[in-house]
């Protein structure tokens, strides 16, 4: 065997599930080595995005790193609404109860500003035991020995040893799939988010809002307005920005050929966001990733010898319905797997720390928020199409009409169920067909006009800093015809039809008499968000470190 530098721990990964590995592990002594491919922490990362603290779980980041809340995020979530839209008519429901079922607190955070701040807290802790945080540092796959994971290999450094390594580096984990625990085959396995940054002075956003600077909001939107794309929006207010936002089911844009940019102006430009955003709509940043649905892939074994997975990298993202939490989980996952390893250790049996780890995420609860068994249960009747257009025809029936007339007073109440919530099916009824008819039936008509004018596609990429590793693609189209990765043309949010500037573009190429309908690539512009490698044939890695987009909000 060569003789390659040796860690005790390496955690892949600087995000939130990274920072609570490593400062964990740093707690018992392990020496450990944190490896981040951006240029700085939260460089790579985005999120809609709001971190909960949870009542019933045994770590949150505010306890593993005093602080946090006064100086790593934004602002906490005192108000939580979802709206349901039919064109321009509106029924809103307070949620705020569900919110707050289990939560000891909630907070809008940005990722580059979290992140950086773990980031040094994190190195701080790591070099008392002989460790740090290395970043720029691409880890592009596992080593082996006789079959067996012994360490990581990187683009930029030499292979590195380790006698466990935990993997956070995030729903395109390069690692998950190098160990065989994940696969990017089924579109209906993932959503796609999409997001704005938008710039907005602190009072202004106290005034159009109505909170105080220990107040923040969450708007949740649905129904009509996104094309029945399975899916809807959001917006949360920032200390002196807002983010704002679509997620939607990546087989249901597909199937609708919607493409996300334009998803994302139709929330924009709709009236009732007109008193928010004003006249002076100034967009900040432009950011894209995918999301796993943990109701389908959350791994119940989330390791393979050596190495433990956490975070979305695991698909521990939790979205059911109104309930979108994810950045807990992985802090709860990875400092269970730090947990897991030192007490494994301790009883001479380091082997076993995947198995424990494991146990924990089932032991804590934190498997049964991921995949409620009630939708696994239930899903082969709800997700069933005739059944989902049974239930839509009786819904827009005059019948289905009546009754949810009749249930008004009900509504909010039944929303407001965490039972419920964890059920809804993944089919267009919850999405669009439910709240449009809400909305048509109960709403209040919205008399305001937008003045939201957003930016082009091409200024909104133009915007995004890029360090392009020029002769280096990261990513390789390995079938250019339109058949077999003509999705990724509107599905890529920066590509579009007709659109030369973007990744994706596909063009009709006559040759002696034939036509062939091809795809073709240019890197250059690509938010990462790995929705490509999906829905078009592709060989997809991340570029190398510190290369390739680099998020200032995220």
């Amino acid at each position: 065997m060569t003789d390659y530098e040796h860690y005790e721990a390496i955690v892949v990964g600087a995000g939130p599930g990274g920072a609570a590995a490593a400062a964990t592990l740093a707690n018992y002594g392990i020496e450990t080595l944190v490896l981040e491919r951006g240029v700085e922490a939260g460089s790579k990362n985005v999120s809609g995005g709001l971190i909960y603290a949870e009542e019933s779980s045994p770590y949150t980041i505010d306890n593993l790193f005093p602080g946090f809340r006064e100086e790593a995020a934004e602002r906490p979530v005192t108000d939580y609404r979802i709206h349901n839209i039919a064109g321009t008519k509106v029924e809103s429901f307070d949620l705020t109860r569900l919110h707050e079922h289990d939560t000891e607190w909630c907070d809008a955070v940005l990722r580059r500003k979290m992140d950086s701040w773990l980031e040094d807290r994190v190195h701080e802790r790591a070099r008392e035991t002989g460790g740090g945080v290395l970043t720029g540092v691409r880890v592009n796959g596992l080593l082996r020995e006789d079959g067996e994971i012994i360490g990581v290999t990187m683009d930029e450094l030499d292979p590195i040893t380790a006698d466990v390594i935990i993997a956070a580096d995030g729903v395109n984990s390069e690692i998950a799939r190098d160990a065989g625990l994940m696969d990017w085959e089924d579109p209906s396995e993932w959503f796609q988010g999409v997001k704005a940054v938008v710039d907005m002075p602190h009072d202004v956003i106290a005034e159009r809002f109505d909170i105080d600077d220990d107040e923040g909001v969450a708007h949740l939107f649905s129904g009509d307005l996104f094309e029945d794309v399975r899916g809807g929006g959001f917006l949360y207010t920032n200390e002196d920005t807002l983010s704002i936002g679509t997620v939607f089911h990546l087989d249901s844009l597909v199937a609708e050929r919607a493409e996300p940019h334009e998803l994302l102006d139709a929330l924009l430009t709709h009236p009732l966001l007109a008193d928010w955003l004003g006249d002076d709509y100034h967009e900040l940043e432009y950011s894209a990733k995918l999301v796993p649905d943990s109701k389908k892939v959350a791994l119940r074994e989330p390791h393979a010898g050596r190495l433990m997975v956490v975070g979305d990298a695991a698909g521990q993202m939790q979205a059911q319905g109104p309930i979108i939490k994810g950045m807990n989980h992985a802090v709860t996952a990875g400092a269970l797997a730090a947990e897991a390893y030192a007490q494994a250790k301790s009883r001479n049996d380091p082997e076993g720390a995947g198995e424990l780890y494991a146990k924990k995420l089932r032991d804590n609860g934190v498997m049964r928020k991921l995949r409620p068994r009630g939708y696994d249960t239930l899903r082969g009747l709800t997700e069933n199409e005739s059944v989902t257009e049974t239930v839509d025809s009786v819904l827009t029936s005059f019948v289905g009409r009546a009754a949810i007339r009749g249930l008004s007073g009900q509504l909010e109440r039944l929303y407001n169920t965490p039972a419920l919530s964890a059920l809804i099916p993944d089919t267009r009824t919850p999405y669009v067909t439910l709240p449009t008819v809400i909305g048509e039936e109960l709403g209040v008509q919205i008399r305001e006009t937008s003045n939201v004018t957003p930016p082009t596609l091409e200024a909104r990429i133009g915007e995004l800093r890029y360090d392009t590793d020029i002769g280096s693609p990261h990513i390789e189209l390995l079938d250019n015809s339109y058949d077999v990765s003509g999705a990724a043309v509107t599905a890529c949010p920066v590509s579009a039809v007709g659109f030369g500037g973007g990744c994706y573009r596909d063009e009709v190429i006559k040759t002696n008499g034939s036509e062939e309908h091809v795809v073709s690539l240019d890197t250059q512009p690509c938010v990462e968000c790995g929705t490509c490698a999906i829905v078009a044939k592709t060989k997809w890695t991340h570029p190398r470190g510190g290369k390739g987009v680099d998020f200032t909000e995220g």
